[in-house]
C-alpha cells in the first residue's frame, strides 16, 4: 500500500498549512501526483520542494477560492498540468468566533464562501474528470457540523451544511460509481484559530482546556485526519460513500458539562 495512489491525481485545497498540508503530504507519499491549492506563495513554494524531492511531478497553484472564477481556474489548472482528477479533498476553511446576535453579514458571508460555496464549486466543476475516472471526493468538515457549540454559530452552520452537501452529492453520484465523504475532526492542531482572532496565550489555553474536553485527554495532529482522508479516498474504502467520519477523541459523544 505504499504507492496506491501511483497514476492517480489529487487536488487538494487549503494545503499550506494544517490538514491540508498533512493531507497533501500524504497522498504525496503514497505516490500520488498532488495539486495543492493554497494563498501564500511563499509557503506553496516550500510545499512543491518537499512533495517532489523524490521525483515526484506534483504541483501548487495559488488561489484565493472566495474570489470569482478561481475555481474554475484552479481546476483548469490541474486538469491541464496533471491531466485530470481521480480524487477532490476540500480541506480549505476559515472560522470566525460569533454568536447569533454579534455575526455580521459580512462575517456569515465569508464563512459560507469558503466553507460550504466554493466546496459545492469545486465538487461541481471537478466532476466531469472525477466521473470520467470513477474517483472519489473527500471533505473536510468539524465535530461542529454533527454538535452544536456556542460563539461560533456561522462555522457550525456551514459546517452542517457540508456534512449535508457531502450526503446529497454521495446519493446522487452513486450510481455513476463516485462516492463521496467527509471528516468531522474535534480539535487539532493547526492555524486556524490564530487566523480567526485567538492570541497565541488564548489558543494555548483553548487547547489545554480541549483536553477535559475530549475523552481521550488530548487534542489531535493533522496526520492524524490525512490518514483517515487516504483511507476513505483509497480502494480500501470502496464500499463507503455518504459517510460523515468523526476523528475527534470521542468529543462528539459528550454533553455540555
Amino acid at each position: 500500500m505504499d504507492k496506491e495512489f501511483a497514476n492517480k491525481t489529487v487536488l487538494v485545497t487549503g494545503a499550506t498549512s494544517g490538514i491540508g498540508k498533512a493531507t497533501a503530504l500524504r497522498f504525496t507519499k503514497s505516490g500520488a501526483r498532488v495539486a495543492a491549492v493554497g494563498r501564500d506563495q511563499n509557503a506553496l513554494n516550500e510545499l512543491r520542494e518537499t512533495m517532489n524531492a523524490g521525483g515526484g511531478n506534483s504541483t501548487t497553484i495559488a488561489a484565493d477560492l472566495a474570489k470569482p472564477g478561481s475555481v474554475d481556474a484552479v481546476v483548469s489548472q490541474t486538469v491541464s498540468e496533471l491531466g485530470g482528477i481521480d480524487v477532490l479533498i476540500n480541506a480549505a476553511g476559515h472560522l470566525s468566533s460569533g454568536t447569533i446576535e454579534t455575526t455580521s453579514e459580512d462575517a456569515w458571508d465569508n464563512m459560507l464562501n469558503i466553507n460550504l460555496r466554493a466546496v459545492f464549486q469545486l465538487m461541481q466543476k471537478a466532476l466531469p474528470s472525477i466521473i470520467e475516472r470513477r474517483g472519489n471526493i473527500v471533505n473536510v468538515s468539524s465535530v461542529t457540523g454533527l454538535r452544536a457549540f456556542p460563539g461560533v454559530l456561522a462555522y457550525c452552520v456551514s459546517k452542517a451544511g457540508l456534512d449535508q452537501l457531502t450526503r446529497c452529492a454521495a446519493l446522487e453520484l452513486a450510481s455513476k460509481g463516485v462516492r463521496v465523504n467527509a471528516v468531522n475532526p474535534g480539535v487539532v492542531v493547526t492555524e486556524i484559530h490564530k487566523r480567526g482572532g485567538m492570541s497565541a496565550e488564548q489558543y494555548a489555553a483553548f487547547l489545554q482546556h480541549s483536553k477535559d474536553t475530549h475523552p481521550l485527554g488530548r487534542v489531535g495532529d493533522a496526520s492524524e485526519v490525512a490518514e483517515l482522508i487516504l483511507f476513505l479516498a483509497s480502494d480500501r474504502a470502496s464500499w463507503i460513500t455518504g459517510a460523515t467520519y468523526s476523528i475527534d477523541g470521542g468529543r462528539a459523544q459528550t454533553c455540555a458539562r
